[in-house]
């Protein structure tokens, strides 16, 4: 016999234990809670001989081992002895000692540990809940924050507002700045000073993106200024439009008016084509804020005609006993299309439109709702949704709340019905802390939104369509309590 009072490498520890025909465990206290040599042993279907300490008892259990008393060496040989003289009990044991270790290889333990994650991540998705609070101070319901616009001007520079720190410039986000540019404009000396200057730089961005020889807007500029693309999509040149027919349609500065009037007729007849619905309702949305200033314009009447006829055609097509909606499936800033859909409707007397849109948009909200609390739950990103999938929970975006708060004032607005400015409420709410993990999306510190929610915490990061978003919807609902409060 040779004793070997040492350490050694892993190499030839392997090749001693492989070697071995028992081996032998003697911890002397029972709290010893893991053992790498004893693992070891297991896997290579040793027979062992183990005092019993917690590592030894849960490994050796169901005869894959012997345990034996501390402090007792003559009972370690007794059992030496037996196994050495019982070859059948010895190699039994070795067998069962193996085929549990099986699912202690690495590539097992792999599979074991993904499928904790997956039953982890679906168990979050099913019960989400929160792995901290945010500070709100603006938490209490049906309660506005004050219009703060810190962080829009630290992402706002020269050439526009950035999308994120190091990525840039786009015309979507321009669009929308601009669009909350001219809804603070409306707010006068109550507002917070610098919108005119904002809307200036947000519209010279506008005229920068666009290509005259095509008539279309470029979206993605590089911090660097060097543009991503020759042409931008559908979506951001109806936002373009958008933003443009607010400035034409709300605002009382004549310089900003003469600059955005231009662009706004070169830009139209390229919106007049667009085949994507949700494209069809931005430039709609911007063809009905000029047309309530320029009801005459036979051009602008013509082209809202034949957007708002795209969207209820596609409604039509498509919608069935339980899916009112205009596509097969649903992404992001949803109910712009009902909403456009609504206004092309009161301004043209279509009772149809109205009634479409009122429809489409309930179904929404309702698709929208909680099931257990009520609170509003847009749908995700992390999937979105369609006929043919489920529904995606995460990652919830500021920019579909945004959407339905508008969405709901323009019903409300068409029926004077009590329930679409509770929808608007419930959507707003969103940003204060009333979704599914009961984290503020306003950042009451900055003025800044936060970019989303996901299955355990909200994204810190505080993007510009995220903080636009926000500040487009707390306008308007502070527009919708000054309209109450004159009422009453």
């Amino acid at each position: 016999m040779i004793f070997r009072n040492c350490f050694v490498s892993p190499q030839e520890l392997v090749e001693l234990i492989g070697a071995a025909d028992i081996y032998i465990t003697p911890y002397k206290h029972k709290g010893q809670v893991v053992s790498g040599t004893l693992a070891y042993a297991l896997s290579a279907g040793k027979a062992i001989i183990s005092t019993p300490y917690l590592h030894a008892i849960e490994l050796l259990d169901n005869e894959r081992g012997v345990l034996v008393p501390f402090d007792d060496p003559q009972a370690i040989g007794d059992k030496t002895i037996a196994l050495l003289d019982n070859g059948t009990a010895r190699h039994a044991m070795r067998k069962r000692a193996y085929l549990y270790a099986r699912d202690m290889v690495w590539d097992r333990v792999a599979q074991q540990y993904m499928g904790s994650f997956e039953r982890v991540y679906n168990e979050r998705l099913r019960n989400p809940r929160a792995t901290f609070s945010a500070q709100n101070t603006e938490k209490v319901l049906d309660h506005l924050p004050t219009i703060k616009l810190d962080h829009l001007h630290r992402m706002t520079d020269d050439t526009g507002i950035v999308e994120h720190a190091p990525e840039g410039y786009t015309t979507d986000d321009n669009a929308r700045a601009l669009i909350v540019a001219i809804l603070l404009e409306e707010f006068g000396s109550s507002a917070p000073a610098g919108a005119l200057d904002l809307a200036s730089r947000y519209l010279a961005f506008l005229w920068l993106a666009f290509v005259p020889t095509s008539r279309r807007f470029r979206n993605s500029l590089s911090y660097e200024r060097q543009w991503q693309e020759p042409q931008g999509s559908e979506d951001s040149h109806g936002r373009a439009l958008w933003g443009l027919g607010t400035v034409l349609g709300r605002s009382k500065d004549a310089g900003l008016r003469g600059a955005a009037g231009r662009l706004f007729e070169l830009a139209i007849p390229a919106a007049v084509e667009f085949k994507s619905p949700r494209a069809c309702a931005f430039a709609l949305l911007g063809l009905q804020e000029y047309l309530d200033s320029f009801p005459g314009d036979r051009a602008a009447l013509s082209a809202a005609d034949a957007l708002a006829n795209r969207l209820l055609n596609s409604y039509r097509a498509i919608h069935s006993t339980d899916w009112n909606w205009f596509e097969n499936g649903l992404a992001c800033s949803n109910a712009r299309l009902p909403q456009a859909l609504i206004r092309a409707g009161m301004r043209s007397g279509s009772d149809e439109m109205v009634s479409t849109g009122l429809e489409a948009l309930g179904w929404l909200t309702t698709i929208q709702s909680c099931e257990i609390r009520g609170h509003f739950v847009p749908i995700g990103s992390h999937g979105f949704y369609s006929k043919k999938t489920e529904k995606a929970r995460f990652d919830q975006q500021p920019v579909e709340a945004c959407a339905v708060v508008s969405a709901c004032l323009q019903a409300y607005l068409a029926t004077g019905k009590g329930r679409w400015r509770k929808e608007a409420w419930t959507a707003f709410n969103w940003f204060l802390g009333d979704n599914d993990l009961q984290i503020a999306l306003y950042d009451a510190d900055t003025g800044g939104c936060r970019d989303g929610l996901h299955p355990d915490r909200a994204n810190e990061n505080q993007g510009a369509e995220s903080t636009l978003s926000f500040l487009m919807a707390l306008l308007e609902m502070r527009k919708l309590e000054q309209g109450t409060e004159s009422n009453s």
